[in-house]
């Protein structure tokens, strides 16, 4: 017998002037804001809040409380390989606490726990480079 894997369905809807809702819910993307609010801005945003949604995840199943904040930057220009416009560099820079703070190969583990199962840096063709800072 084939055991399903677990899958995770998400939906945006994008009305005639491009305001964007999430099917979770929560406000509105207002599509006016497209000069601040780029899709390449959002594909970080995305990647920054699953890094983390991801590190929460693993620290509550460690009874562990998390506290985080975190950054992302990238560069678009043309690969070499292919000649195509996109994503060269993709770094994410994370500031974190425990509570209570675990020794450091527990530390390690559960950012690389993070890394490795953040779905958005996962769906990435270039993985993203990360930098945690630890208090």
């Amino acid at each position: 017998m084939v055991t399903r894997a677990r899958s995770f369905d998400y939906e945006v809807s994008l009305d005639e002037t491009w305001d964007a809702w999430s099917d979770r819910g929560g406000g509105v993307l207002a599509g006016a804001e497209e000069a601040s609010w780029t899709p390449e801005h959002l594909l970080l945003a995305g990647l920054a809040r699953c890094s983390l949604t991801s590190l929460r995840h693993h620290c509550v199943r460690a009874g562990i409380v998390l506290t985080a904040r975190a950054s992302a930057r990238g560069t678009v220009t043309r690969r070499e390989e292919d000649g195509r416009f996109a994503f060269v560099e993709i770094s994410v820079d994370g500031e974190v606490t425990f509570d209570p703070k675990p020794d450091d190969d527990a530390v390690a583990a559960l950012l690389a726990k993070a890394e490795r199962d953040c779905f958005i840096g996962a769906s990435l063709r270039l993985e993203p480079t990360y930098a945690w800072s630890v208090a």
